[in-house]
């Protein structure tokens, strides 16, 4: 328990020199965005690629996974319910599924495994899922929506290995099962390029956090909250349920899964909606909402499993 509170602090206190940094001016928006991109194209697909490559693929890709797969399928489904109760369209629908379930894997997800759970590859299958199937689909369906026209098979199929972070975990994946070791004079540049993901991450959260458009201005407060409790409760909630009853994972594995399917909304869903046109104000709210409220969700399972 000291040792995830401890984590916890260090998270906190990067993300709050990045806002009081934003708040005196030394860093600005286009810091933000500079951060992100560094994070996104270079840091995390270099630190996901070290972690598997030196991580059993077994153990990764094994009951996580589907504990993943089911959490996700929980929180979507209901959503989907729920949002053609309300009548809303499909992009619509699309956008608040991936709000309900669509978690923040690299810029808390990733600090949070490192420092709170001890094993940074602990994000990999729900990242995965989200990559590789969950983000596909919702664009194939977005483009055939908003367009008209069906997307491509070969669109679809190839759009996970054109995000490096894919490109980056997949390449982990191959060599963790190849059981190769990385030579020095590559081990050590990818680690150190590797090493600045998380604090460049958290900083550019941090920036955001205080520079970012004021939330809950909209007037899908309603939805904001039903997105809230799939996001914050079913989902881990049926993580832990699948954990415990059906793998019978181990307590510190079952710590991890619930931890997993807890994290807030990714920000990614903001840039998804916008780049639609569709269900932005609620994407942004959510987001600002999870995240807030997942800090005392998380440290109350961790109070609860650790």
């Amino acid at each position: 328990m000291q040792g995830v509170l401890t984590g916890f602090w260090v998270i906190i206190a990067v993300i709050a020199v990045g806002f009081g940094l934003a708040h005196l001016g030394v860093l600005r928006e286009e810091a933000q965005h500079m951060l992100a991109r560094l994070t996104f194209f270079v840091g995390t697909p270099a630190l996901l690629f070290r972690l598997l490559a030196r991580s059993d693929v077994h153990e990764v890709l094994s009951a996580p996974l589907a504990v993943a797969a089911i959490s996700i399928t929980v929180s979507a489904g209901l959503q989907v319910v729920l949002s053609r109760r309300r009548g809303l369209a499909t992009d619509d629908t699309v956008i608040s599924t991936l709000a309900s379930c669509y978690v923040n894997a690299g810029n808390l997800g990733l600090p949070i495994a490192i420092y709170a759970l001890g094993n940074g590859a602990a994000v990999v299958p729900v990242m995965l899922l989200q990559l590789v199937v969950l983000a596909p689909a919702a664009f194939a369906i977005l483009d055939s929506v908003t367009t008209g026209r069906r997307t491509s098979l070969g669109t679809v199929l190839t759009m996970p290995v054109r995000n490096p972070i894919t490109v980056g975990t997949l390449l982990g994946l191959v060599w963790s099962i190849t059981g190769w070791s990385l030579p020095p004079l590559i081990d050590a540049p990818v680690e150190l390029v590797g090493n600045l993901a998380v604090p460049a991450a958290l900083l550019a959260y941090g920036i955001s956090l205080r520079l970012g458009p004021r939330p809950l201005g909209g007037v899908e407060r309603g939805q904001v909250a039903g997105v809230a409790v799939l996001k914050l409760l079913a989902q881990p909630l049926a993580a832990y349920a699948a954990g415990r009853w059906i793998f019978g994972l181990s307590p510190h594995g079952l710590l991890t899964v619930t931890v997993m399917a807890a994290l807030p909304t990714a920000q990614n869903i903001f840039i998804y909606a916008s780049r639609y046109q569709r269900s932005i104000v609620l994407a942004r709210d959510a987001i600002f909402v999870t995240t807030v409220l997942s800090v005392p969700t998380i440290l109350v399972i961790t109070a609860l499993l650790a």
